[in-house]
């Protein structure tokens, strides 16, 4: 692998616009050099994270917006179908296995039903009312001006985030990876993902969904963002997924809530907030020479060089 030019090391004191062909090159040569890396090189971005890891529901989009609420609703029409039991026994029964196993696939999965994860849900997902989530520009525009490594982190199927997303109006290559429930499960779908690992997937003998907030969750989402947790800053809408992303090492910033846990280090209304209450993440420009009008000619000519990020679930 060629090794970057040895001015990208040292931009201070470097025009912009002099370091471009060299840039140019250096991209080609390393197609898989992920673009932050070399905009907060030639920046001399101070921040002190390298990596986000963000959830989906609730948290890129508002909870007011009913898709919680429609998929509750689901889930306990699928509580009652297959358990064979009434509206009011369901709707306990949600909130029980929730509490005990973290979700309701997860308990019946650990209660001895036989439910396969596709069949859970494209019944509590593939029946969400999808045209309530509207086009979002400024958090697209948040997002793409993130310099760093940014992270899905959800727990829902790999078909809702995606659909999620292209309601959103943000695409997919946004994220350097998209962490879901595939990921975090593929012993659950047998050779329907696993026929084409190498090596084979270890055979579970007492199949366990994990899922945040559980610990091996959180252990795998911090190894497959690559980062140190303590230079990962984790945000989510859930108190519980915080504390767990706290005690993993993580930097926590807790969406949605009026009250800041111990575990959350920022408290966020909204997502649209995110630059006013961590804007550490941007850190600060220290470019000789340029000042702003460098940076935004600078931001332009990337543009025309952006590598395609790769997507991975």
């Amino acid at each position: 692998m060629t090794p970057l030019n040895p001015r990208l090391a040292s931009p201070l004191g470097t025009s912009a616009s002099s370091l471009l062909p060299s840039l140019q090159s250096n991209i080609r040569s390393l197609p898989s050099c992920p673009l932050s890396f070399v905009v907060m090189a030639l920046r001399g971005l101070k921040s002190p994270f390298d990596c986000l890891l963000l959830d989906l529901d609730d948290t890129l989009y508002s909870s007011t917006v009913g898709i919680a609420q429609a998929c509750r609703k689901n889930i306990e029409e699928f509580l009652a179908v297959k358990c064979g039991i009434s509206a009011e026994r369901a709707f306990s029964l949600r909130v029980e296995l929730f509490r005990s196993y973290g979700s309701s696939l997860a308990g019946l999965i650990a209660l001895g039903y036989d439910v396969h994860p596709d069949e859970y849900h494209s019944y509590v997902h593939g029946r969400l009312p999808y045209e309530l989530i509207k086009p979002d520009a400024e958090l697209r525009e948040l997002l793409l001006g993130i310099p760093q490594t940014k992270i899905l982190f959800t727990n829902s199927d790999r078909q809702h985030a995606r659909r999620a997303l292209q309601r959103l109006g943000i695409e997919e290559g946004c994220f350097r990876r998209i962490i879901c429930f595939e990921t975090m499960n593929p012993h659950l779908f047998g050779d329907e993902i696993g026929a084409n690992s190498s090596p084979p997937l270890p055979a579970v003998a007492t199949p366990e969904v994990i899922l945040k907030p559980s610990a091996p969750a959180m252990e795998m989402a911090v190894r497959l963002a690559g980062f140190g947790p303590h230079r990962t800053l984790f945000v989510d809408d859930s108190e519980r997924n915080i504390a767990a992303g706290k005690a993993a090492g993580l930097r926590t910033a807790l969406v949605g809530k009026r009250l800041k846990t111990k575990e959350a280090d920022y408290l966020l209304d909204s997502i649209s907030r995110l630059k006013q209450v961590v804007p550490e993440i941007w850190g600060r420009l220290e470019m000789e020479r340029g000042g702003d009008h460098g940076a935004t000619a600078m931001r332009s000519d990337l543009d025309s060089i952006r590598p395609t990020s790769p997507v991975g679930a």
